[in-house]
């Protein structure tokens, strides 16, 4: 299968490979769509099975960026980058320094910052031979860490569909999180500080045992967190976690969570509203992190200072958003994500003209 023929491909701008001998970088830079702006999307470096993986993975991404920022009301297209090798080891400055002049070379068609396996600390190198690259520290327009934000969007969205599915609040609700690093530890001290009961499951046993401590939360093996008895499942840690596998073990009213491209498949999300459960689409739910980016973006380009007043605002208007996507769904009896997915490309279509 070529990469036009590819399923993922769906009308992408530009897939860009890289490789550096001197660093061994090799990454993979997919633009989505420019229609609504610069592409704007995190980079994941990750140790992937195969250069086909990294290319689904960056291919899947960059549509989810595109529909996420069209649904923030961002002005802003989709990208994003991946880097393939395993963070654990194979980091160095130098590395991203490469990264850095990858990313320029685009000519600011793409705006990179922190996803999985990549911290500020990466990116510091990386803005040495590029100035496309936001959620740093250290000056005027600097958003800092976008987890917390994106952890506030999240829960406002848990909160709206517990209401929505089980007209009840937060509190003595079952909430499962499946992956509680950045945005899943902020999430689960936000429901566990709005009376929810959590159970939680992560690779990592050190940020488990660091949530349990401030959240009480009960701690169960990875695999058996579908299994648990539960009201919402949040998954936040990689996507697929919603499949033909996986679904028919949940016992769940609501899946809301951090975690992108969390259906396996289109497919799955007509099972999902099938089975009687509410589904927040992980791009509108999630987007609270790239509305802090594109804040810093905004403050770069105009020589200002961060916004955190437009955040505010953008991020009040994200909760209503899915708000009107789930009410649609409701009314017209059909899957949130096949709803959301006809906004945003609605929204994109607009500003392409």
């Amino acid at each position: 299968m070529t990469l036009f023929d590819s399923p993922d491909f769906e009308g992408h701008e530009g897939v860009h490979t890289f490789f550096d001998e001197k660093t061994g970088l090799k990454s993979i830079i997919a633009i989505h769509s420019t229609a609504r702006g610069p592409a704007a999307g995190g980079c994941r470096m990750w140790d992937y099975s195969s250069s086909e993986a990294a290319l689904t993975d960056a291919l899947r991404l960059s549509r989810g960026m595109s529909y996420k920022n069209a649904m923030a009301d961002l002005e802003f297209g989709g990208g994003k980058a991946v880097i393939l090798g395993d963070s654990r080891s194979q980091k160095t400055p130098a590395l991203f320094e490469a990264f850095g002049r990858a990313v320029d070379s685009l000519n600011g068609q793409y705006w990179t910052a922190e996803d999985v396996g990549v911290s500020p600390s990466d990116l510091e190198s990386t803005r040495k031979t590029t100035r496309y690259v936001a959620g740093l520290e250290g000056h005027a327009a600097a958003s800092g860490d976008p987890s917390p934000v994106t952890a506030e969007g999240v829960f406002r969205g848990v909160r709206l569909c517990v209401e929505k599915a089980l007209q009840r609040d937060l509190k003595g609700v079952r909430v499962a999180i499946q992956g509680v690093g950045h945005v899943g530890a902020y999430l689960a001290e936000k429901l566990h500080a709005a009376g929810a009961v959590l159970i939680i499951a992560d690779v990592n046993q050190t940020a488990l045992q660091e949530v349990a401590a401030k959240t009480g939360a009960t701690i169960v093996p990875t695999d058996a967190i579908f299994d648990v008895e539960a009201d919402v499942f949040a998954p936040c840690a990689l996507g697929g976690a919603i499949s033909a596998a996986t679904l028919p073990r949940l016992k769940v009213k609501v899946i809301a969570g951090g975690a992108n491209n969390q259906l396996a498949d289109a497919m799955i999300g007509q099972t999902v509203f099938d089975r009687g459960i509410l589904y927040a689409p992980d791009y509108v739910i999630n987007g609270g992190g790239i509305i802090n980016v594109a804040a810093e973006i905004r403050a770069l380009e105009a020589g200002g200072s961060f916004d955190g007043a437009w955040v505010a605002t953008k991020l009040d208007r994200l909760a209503q958003t899915l708000g009107e996507v789930i009410d649609q769904s409701i009314t017209e009896q059909r899957p949130a994500n096949l709803v959301a997915d006809e906004i945003a490309r609605a929204r994109i279509a607009a500003a392409r003209g």
